[in-house]
This record gives C-alpha cells, sequence and structure tokens, in this order.
C-alpha cells in the first residue's frame, strides 16, 4: 500500500508500544536503574554502553552514538525501511496502518474518519438505549441487581437484540460496510460472512475523557460464553489506555480525590448506586502503566480494590509491580481486599455505604503490602520470619529488584530499611547508586559561564562525553521539558518567548506546541516528530540529560526558575542593545522610556 502515513497515527503508535519489549525480544536487557543495559548490537565491545530508557521510550548507545525510538531501531537493527518499521510495530500491537494518498487532504481525511467512528459509536449506544426498553428479559435482570431508573440514565445501559444483522439494518444506509467494521461493532469470519459482535447482551457503553463511546463491553444474559465481551482494539479504542467509569466519575464529582480501581462494570455501577462515584474499571485487562498514569493525572490518591482470594492478590501483586515506576512524592497507593466471595457489588449491598467507605479508609498502604506481598509471592507466609540465610536472600534480591524500579522518593528508604531488617542482610550497595554509577559512560555536566552557580541541588543533568554541550536555562528547560511533558502549563503565553530573542527559542517553542497537540507524548515520540529538521541533532543532545530526581514539586520550581532566567538574560540583552545604541546613535523618548523600565526591572529582580 502506498501513501504517507499520518503523524498522528505514528505519535499513538510510539506511545503505545513498548521500547524495552521491541529490544529485549532481540537483545538481551540487563536493569540497571531506571534504565536497561547491553553490549550495543551495532558495534563490537565487551563492556555494556548500550541503553534503554522505559521513561523516553528511547535508546542510545554512548559507544558508536546510535539512537532513537522503536522505530529507529528496528530500521537498524532488522535493515528496515521507515514505513516497514511502522508497520511492524502495529502488527505487535494488532493494529493496521492507515495511508493517506493525499498529504495536504490527509490530517481532515483522517479527522473525518474519526468523526465517523465516533458518530457511529455514539448512534448505537442510543439504539442500545432504545432496544432495552423494549427488552423485558433485559430490565428484570437490572431490577434484580437493584440499579435505579437515575444510574441506568447516567450509565447509559443498554440492550443488543438476540440478532445477527441489527447493525448493518440501522446502519447501512448513512455508513460504508467499511465503518462497520471498523467501529468492532461487526465482524467477518474466515469464510467472508459479516454478522453483528453484539447479540443478546446487556450493553455498557464505555466513554472517553470527553464523553465519546468509543466502544461497548456485552454481558450475556442467562447461559453463553463469554460472560462479558469487549470491543477489539479500533482506531478510537486501545483498553490499555482507557479506565471504564472515569468520564462518569468526573462528571459527578469535579474535584476528585482519589479514585478506586475496581475489576468489572456491575462493580462501578453498583457502587456509584450507594452513592461511591468515584469508581473506574479496567477493561477486561490488567492494570497497565498507561492506566497508572491516567489515575494519576486525576487524583493523588489511587485504591485497588480486589478479591480477598489468591487470584485477587496475584492480580493486586501485578498492579504494584506496575506502579511502582510511576510513584512520585506526594502520591498515594492503597490496596483494599474484601472478604473472601465478595466483590465490590456484593459488598456495597451488604455493609453500606458508610462502611464501606470505612474501609477504603483502612486500605493496606503500599509499603505494608510491598513486604507482605512479596513473601506471598516468593511462597512464605505473610506474617512469618525468614529462618534460614538462603530465605532471606531470596527476599533480599527480589525485594531490591522491585525497589531498583522506584524513583527516589521518600517511602523507598524506610522500605529498604524494613527489607534489611526482616532478612537480616544489608543490601548491596547497588541498591543506593545513582545512574551516574550506573551508567559509568554518563557523567554530570555543570552549568557552564554566568549561569554555573545555580544549577540546581539535587537535579543535575548527565549527558556523554562525546555529546558534551554547553548548558543554558534554555536548553535545561528543553531537557525538563522533555522528561516532564506536563510542565508546559508553566508557560502562559509560549507566542511570546520567541520576542525574547535568545538562543534555542524556536526549538522550546516548537517543543510546546508539539506536546499541547498531543499531551500524552513521551520523548521518543517527540523526537520523532523532529526527524530529518535542523532541530533533530540538538534535541538529541538535551534527550542525553537525566534530571536526577523525579519529585515533580521540585522539577516544577527548576522549570520555573529557567523561565525566570531567560527573562532576565533577554533584558539584559535589550539593555546592552540600547545602551550601545545610546553611545552611537542616541535614544528616541519611547526607547529612553524602555530603557528605563528594564533598568527598574532589573533591580527589582
Amino acid at each position: 500500500m502506498t501513501g504517507r502515513i499520518p503523524k498522528d497515527f505514528i505519535d499513538q503508535l510510539l506511545t503505545r508500544i513498548n521500547i524495552v519489549d521491541v529490544i529485549q525480544a532481540r537483545i538481551p536487557l540487563k536493569k540497571a536503574g531506571r534504565e536497561y543495559m547491553a553490549c550495543c548490537p551495532f558495534h563490537g565491545e565487551k563492556t555494556p554502553s548500550f541503553t534503554v530508557s522505559p521513561t523516553k521510550q528511547f535508546y542510545h548507545c554512548f559507544g558508536c552514538g546510535v539512537h532513537g525510538s522503536a522505530i529507529s531501531f528496528l530500521m537498524e537493527y532488522e535493515h528496515l525501511e521507515y514505513t516497514e518499521a511502522i508497520e511492524a510495530l502495529a502488527r505487535i500491537l494488532g493494529i493496521e496502518v492507515p495511508r493517506e494518498n493525499d498529504a495536504k487532504s490527509m490530517p481532515s481525511a483522517r479527522k473525518a474518519k474519526l468523526t465517523d467512528l465516533y458518530s457511529l459509536l455514539g448512534e448505537a449506544a442510543k439504539l442500545y438505549v432504545h432496544c432495552l426498553t423494549q427488552a423485558p428479559e433485559a430490565q428484570a435482570y437490572l431490577q434484580k441487581r437493584g440499579l435505579s431508573a437515575e444510574v441506568i440514565k447516567q450509565y447509559g445501559l443498554g440492550f443488543s437484540p438476540d440478532d445477527w444483522h441489527t447493525t448493518s439494518r440501522q446502519f447501512a444506509a448513512h455508513y460504508e460496510q467499511e465503518q462497520l467494521l471498523a467501529s468492532g461493532l461487526q465482524l467477518k469470519n474466515e469464510a467472508g460472512k459479516i454478522y453483528d459482535r453484539f447479540r443478546g447482551r446487556l450493553m455498557f457503553p464505555i466513554r472517553n475523557r470527553k464523553g465519546q463511546v468509543i466502544g461497548f463491553g456485552g454481558r450475556i444474559l442467562g447461559s453463553g460464553a463469554p460472560k462479558y465481551l469487549n470491543s477489539p482494539e479500533t482506531e478510537v479504542f486501545h483498553k490499555g489506555s482507557e479506565l471504564y467509569g472515569l468520564f462518569e466519575a468526573r462528571q459527578q464529582t469535579r474535584h476528585l480525590e482519589r479514585l478506586l480501581v475496581v475489576e468489572g462494570y456491575m462493580d462501578v455501577i453498583a457502587l456509584a448506586q450507594f452513592g461511591i462515584s468515584y469508581a473506574v474499571a479496567t477493561l477486561g485487562t490488567a492494570t497497565t502503566q498507561q492506566h497508572i498514569n491516567l489515575l494519576f493525572r486525576q487524583v493523588p490518591e489511587v485504591i485497588f480494590c480486589f478479591d480477598g482470594d489468591r487470584a485477587g492478590k496475584e492480580a493486586a501483586w501485578r498492579a504494584l509491580e506496575t506502579t511502582l515506576p510511576e510513584l512520585r512524592d506526594g502520591r498515594e497507593v492503597r490496596f483494599l481486599f474484601l472478604p473472601s466471595g465478595e466483590d465490590p457489588d456484593t459488598q456495597v449491598r451488604k455493609v453500606g455505604c458508610a462502611t464501606f467507605e470505612e474501609s477504603l479508609a483502612k486500605a493496606v498502604p503500599l509499603s505494608k503490602f510491598f513486604i507482605l506481598g512479596l513473601k506471598e509471592e516468593l511462597g512464605f507466609k505473610a506474617e512469618s520470619t525468614l529462618h534460614v540465610s538462603e530465605d532471606s536472600a531470596l527476599f533480599a534480591n527480589e525485594a531490591k529488584r522491585l525497589l531498583d524500579l522506584m524513583p527516589d522518593i521518600l517511602i523507598k528508604q524506610p522500605l529498604m530499611q524494613e527489607i534489611q531488617r526482616l532478612s537480616g542482610l544489608v543490601l548491596g550497595q547497588e541498591a543506593h547508586l545513582t545512574e551516574e554509577t550506573q551508567n559509568p559512560r554518563q557523567y554530570h555536566s555543570k552549568f557552564k559561564g554566568k549561569y554555573a552557580e545555580r544549577e540546581p541541588q539535587g537535579v543535575r543533568a548527565k549527558t556523554a562525553k562525546d555529546f558534551e554541550v554547553r548548558k543554558t536555562p534554555v536548553r535545561y528547560a528543553i531537557t525538563l521539558l522533555v522528561h516532564s511533558p506536563e510542565l508546559v502549563t508553566e508557560i502562559e503565553h509560549p507566542e511570546k518567548l520567541l520576542d525574547w530573542g535568545l538562543p534555542g527559542l524556536d526549538l522550546l517553542v516548537k517543543l510546546v506546541a508539539t506536546i499541547e497537540e498531543l499531551p500524552e507524548m513521551h520523548a521518543a515520540a517527540l523526537l520523532e516528530r523532529f526527524r530529518d529538521t535542523p532541530h533533530e541533532k540538538t534535541l538529541l543532545k538535551l534527550m542525553l540529560w537525566q534530571p536526577q530526581s523525579n519529585d515533580e514539586a521540585l522539577l516544577r520550581r527548576e522549570f520555573q526558575d529557567c523561565l525566570q532566567r531567560m527573562k532576565i538574560q533577554a533584558t539584559d540583552k535589550a539593555v546592552e542593545r540600547l545602551v550601545a545604541k545610546d553611545q552611537t546613535q542616541g535614544l528616541s523618548e519611547q526607547e529612553k522610556h524602555d530603557l528605563f523600565s528594564l533598568l527598574n526591572e532589573r533591580r527589582t529582580k
């Protein structure tokens, strides 16, 4: 197939793919702090200098200099063309690569296609709501579950008739067959027969954060399998990055303080029925890092709720492992385990809203579950003492592996001390190593010249010697922005930055515009946007710097400080220009006024 691949598709592709999985499937990687390392596959070496960053989704070899995203790696490693590498990544995710023959019309054409999908899915949701009014069996089921008309309306529950071709009859006149298949409402079998995916099911519309219907979950009434059926992955529905009930939770409670993560649609709805409107559910999949990031963009506190049986404990442990790299100071994670045989739906009906919320307040903190859950994972009783050295070593070694996943936050040191107390072993010094020690080819690059003394303590950036570049406030701001794109909100009027006339501001402004276009874009996707542009080389050098702290408040202060120092530099530059003109040509009255204002502004800083 010919034609250009839309940039927004490449952005989404790189956001969803995990570069560690892509590379580890081809060469062995070893965990080293927050990154992974290996001997470079592109040049002969005995000491590993090839690093992979799961945070930035970026690889770099400090020996030969190769670098890039998952796309670049496949191009280099498997000798693929650019489009072939994108197609290979898309196959991993099981999605189709869109094409647009007319590059100028591509954005509008793709936008129209997505608009049609949203429109079709929205109309399908309305159809299912109407069908529910004519389905006594489904109404009886909802009545049995004790759901009010209000909560049924709030979550848009509906019913799909037990018919193979309802979708075609209702929508074929306004939508093409390709759109009906692309929406996930219909599917085609090997014989080429097309039929409805959802038949005779209670329907739960899944909405994105804007309230648009992006997919459905369907529950069978009576006997049959599977009990629950979800929409497939489509261009608008990615179950690994969406949470059922989040839109409704935000509608009910504008200022959310915490979110309760449960396992099922009915759990979310039953809790809402009893006044607990801040529950969400993953969509038939384990908790992903995208889920964790989405949760913490909404609230500072997340409570995972699981059944108290073995399967529930295992699911909770997987959620803990996924959460560890995303922990930050100020973020709280706890775990609630329900009595055996209970789920949130049955439990809240049994004890009521007040008692259920009291149990949330007593949920197990992450630090406690870290210890208890690790013991159970290793086959030890939760309250047991580690009697033999082999058990202690196994416990300490696995604990260290998990601690290496965590950023350097306040909770980490007490956890380490507790593990050492329980195991009777002192964790290897490597547990305390910074990235500077773990990656000997990296080192700290100090501010040079005028602003050297103002480098922030605890947030020192690192680069490779072969890529050393003078650090300025503008460059450091770019580094921080690549590391934490959410800092873009600190810039009130980015277009005015260009008026300051400082080197590098054009790249900073373009970076801001790119992040605002797609806020979830990580470092590798940003670099991909600048492929084959004059800024690519500079951005690569700045990406090699890595703030050593992940403290969001500290990074925000550093970014604000960069903006302030940039403003001071711009003021100094304007004063020098006006003073030089005054000495040679003289100044107009307006210029004299400007000089006076600038000098006064500089004195007040």
